[in-house]
This record gives C-alpha cells, structure tokens and sequence, in this order.
C-alpha cells in the first residue's frame, strides 16, 4: 500500500463525521486511534459468519474461529519479530499484561531487591510496581525526567547496580510523546542481569518493534491505540521466562489436568489466557495489524513527524502557549498549557469547533507534579491527520484564546 493520506482517509468511515456542524478534526489518537472498514468488517464476519467459542468445539463454526484466532496470533508474532508464536499471550490491554508480569514478579523478588520505573510512567506501568515491591518488600527506584521532558540517563546509569531485579519503562510517553532509547536501556539493565519490561501502548503504532533487537523480556501494547477494537492486547515476553512465571488467574483453557485437590497448567501460551477468550476483537486486531504492516512505514513516520513539525513551529509562535516537553525525539504528540484557560476549558471550546483533543493529567500524575501543571491539553496525531487539520487547530486555538483571555 503506498503512503496516501487522501486515500487512508477514505478508509475511516468515523472521519466523514460532523461535530455542530463542523468537520470533525480528530486529534486524540494517543487515547485511542480510529478503525478502518477492513476492522470492522473483519469483526462484523466473525459474528455474521462464524461465531463459536475456540480451540475445544466439534463443529465447523468452531474451526473456523480457532483458525482465524490463531492467525491472529502469527501476525502479531511477525508484527513484533516475536522468536516464536507461543510468547505471544492474549490480554485486555497494556493494563492487564503489565499487571500479569506484576503478579508474577511480586512472588520472585525478596526482600530488599530493587525495582527501577521511571518518572514519565503512565500509572499502569507505575503502580503496578509500586504494589509488586510493597508485597515483597523490595524497593522501587525512580529515573527522574528532564527539564525537555527526557529521561536523565546519567541518573538511570546510577540507580543500576547489582540488587536491581526488575526494569521497567516506557517506549514513548503518553503525555509528551518523548521516545526513549530502549534498545540502549535495556542493554545498560542487562549488565546488571535485571530483567525489562517495555511498555509499548504508545510506541506499537508509530514505530517498528523489534523485540529481538531491543532485547528486553516483556513487551506490551493494547489493540485500541493500533487501529484495532478496544477490549484486546498483548503481553510478548521470552519463552524462557513465561513458561514457569507464575500464573494470574485460573480457570478454564489454562490448566492441563485437574483434580479435586490439585491443577498443573497448560503450555504456552494458554497457560495465561484463563477463560473464554475476546475472540471477535483478537481476529479485528490481527486485521488491523495486517493493515499497518501492509503501509509505507517510512512514509508513516515521514507523515507524522511533518505533522508535529508544523503543530511544534505553530506552537511555538503562539502567544501565551507553553508545549509540555520538548524531547529531541518524539512522536506526533503536542502538549500545552495556555496562559488564560484551564485544559478542560480548552478541550471544551475546541470540541464545539469539532476539534477533538484531550485534556487532563493523562494517567500520568506525576509527571504532571514534575512540570508543576495540573495538566495539559494535548493534541496527538495519526495516520490519517493532515496539515490542514494542524493548521486548523491553531485557528480554533485563536478563537479560544479570544473566549478565555
């Protein structure tokens, strides 16, 4: 597929929307990305034409879903150049998956081992270690942030030592959009023999994933933020480590033989997917991955960077707006405060412009402490947004500035 952002647009039908009245301008991607029709259709056949449970019918209907599940599964695995389909695990999303690694960890650390995070964690991937380490008793560090909104890696060099167990930290930030060297922080933990986890959610969509060549144990990334359904998401980590890490939840699919008194689990990698699986959205998402994989990725971030280019020099030029971190690499996230207008006004008075962004501390908290601002407005592109649109949205910035001054 060539890189034609007309064309890509054709296939969003959500786009053709009006919001009072206005074109709708959507530019809240990195809370959820829009779905193409080959998505939604791929998820309206599987109810039309083959709804069953998975893997244990006897019947055509069943084969047919397990086949097209199971598909899902070898994209995902090409999508991430997984070494083998069994490490990829089915999940509801970047939550769930940290939150299955968190469970497990909590049982093998000890007491006084250390846990690294990092300053521009989104709460997923902060609280889940912040409750790992009080379980076990071990000790949680934090690699603080940059007045550019950048992890100060002289810092991180510092914290790892020989105690450090466990490491965890962002592809790219949620509220800023700053992409952190991952390859390079993971090799610096792996001195140490710590184990690392990524947390992909915002980084699966813009960037390629090499998983083999970032070298961490654990990747994560949700469905909704790549142009699939909300509701699914994957946990990758090495075969290795997934095939005794300890289970989260119990029930059906994950064991392989049960007693009154005892259970042992399933194989890779149904051993943590417990009960009756997301099958309808699993198969969408294999859709929408094999939709991404098909662009000029190239051209994807060529397009995007262009976008976040002109949102940066608009920005900039604006008065009384001040961009929230300024990384030296970012993907297409810009966001701000104004002089004269909380966020949420903000993000009220453009919506009324058909302007869609989103407003608040975006589940990030301390970050927000760190650059002392109860939040921000952040406008964060796609695929399928134009310069036109980022053109627009300074327009309607102006209007609001005038309504708020």
């Amino acid at each position: 597929m060539s890189f034609d952002v007309a064309a890509i647009r054709e296939q969003f039908p959500i786009l053709k929307r009006r919001i009072d009245g206005n074109p709708l301008i959507y530019l809240d991607n990195a809370a959820t990305t829009q779905k193409p029709q080959c998505v939604i259709d791929a998820l309206v056949d599987y109810y039309s034409t083959c709804n069953s449970n998975v893997h244990r019918g006897a019947h055509r209907l069943a084969d047919e879903a397990t086949g097209r599940f199971e598909a899902a599964r070898d994209l995902v695995k090409d999508f991430i150049n997984a070494p083998k389909r069994e490490e990829v695990i089915w999940t509801t999303g970047t939550t769930e998956g940290i939150n299955i690694v968190a469970n497990g960890l909590s049982q093998l650390l000890s007491t006084g081992d250390e846990v690294i995070a990092t300053g521009m964690e989104h709460h997923a991937n902060l609280v889940t270690w912040q409750q790992a380490c009080k379980v076990a008793g071990a000790i949680l560090k934090i690699v603080p942030v940059t007045e550019d909104g950048e992890l100060d890696q002289a810092a991180y060099d510092a914290l790892l030592n020989e105690r450090t167990k466990f490491v965890a930290f962002t592809h790219v930030s949620n509220a800023l959009g700053t992409v952190n060297p991952i390859k390079e922080m993971t090799a610096k933990a792996k001195v140490f023999g710590a184990w690392v986890l990524v947390d992909g959610a915002q980084g699966a969509a813009h960037r390629k994933v090499d998983v083999q060549d970032i070298g961490c144990d654990f990747y994560v990334f949700s469905g909704h933020k790549i142009y699939a359904p909300m509701g699914v998401g994957v946990l990758w980590g090495r075969e290795s480590l997934l095939a005794t890490w300890p289970v989260w939840r119990t029930g059906g699919e994950m064991i392989s033989t049960v007693t009154l008194q005892e259970a042992t689990w399933n194989v890779l990698p149904y051993r943590f997917e417990a009960g009756t699986p997301n099958v309808g959205d699993v198969i969408a998402m294999g859709e929408a991955i094999r939709w991404l994989m098909a662009l000029d990725h190239d051209g994807l971030e060529a397009h995007e960077k262009a976008l976040l280019d002109r949102a940066t020099q608009l920005a900039e030029a604006f008065e009384g707006l001040t961009i929230i971190g300024n990384a030296k690499e970012k993907i297409g996230v810009l966001s701000f405060v104004m002089d004269h207008g909380h966020p949420a006004d903000i993000g009220f008075l453009l919506d009324r412009q058909g302007i869609a962004v989103r407003t608040g501390d975006h589940c990030a908290q301390p970050l927000m402490a760190r650059f002392n601002v109860p939040g921000t407005a952040r406008a964060s592109f796609s695929v399928y947004n134009t310069l036109e649109e980022v053109d627009a949205l300074f327009v309607a910035l102006k209007k609001v500035r005038s309504m708020l001054a």
